[in-house]
């Protein structure tokens, strides 16, 4: 379920905790672009993921993600924390608004 760097933080039930792609810096022309100028980074790659929700029915329905992969995320939203010094966010399921695929 959990990363291997994520043994002291597992979220609970259908929580995602994501960790936020770095914003590009610079352009493809080589371009420097200033901090204000960039946008906030939507997409993070799964780092953990909790064992599920309770549907209607009483029976846990899955994570729809799973660890490793690439998510869009919503502009608001999520909760903060910091471990290992990184920052990293927690999402609900439902709150991650789609998933790349290769």
């Amino acid at each position: 379920m959990a990363g291997k760097a994520f043994r002291k933080f597992l979220p609970l039930f259908d929580r995602v905790l994501v960790e936020r792609c770095a914003a590009e810096t610079v352009t493809k022309g080589g371009i420097m672009i200033p901090e204000k100028s960039q946008g906030k980074v939507l997409q993070a790659t799964v780092v953990a993921v909790g064992s599920g929700g309770r549907g209607k029915n009483g029976e846990i329905q899955p994570v729809s993600v799973k660890v490793g992969e690439k998510v869009l995320l919503p502009e608001y939203g999520g909760t903060k924390i910091v471990l290992e010094d990184k920052d990293y966010y927690l999402f609900r399921d439902g709150d991650i608004l789609g998933k790349y695929v290769d």
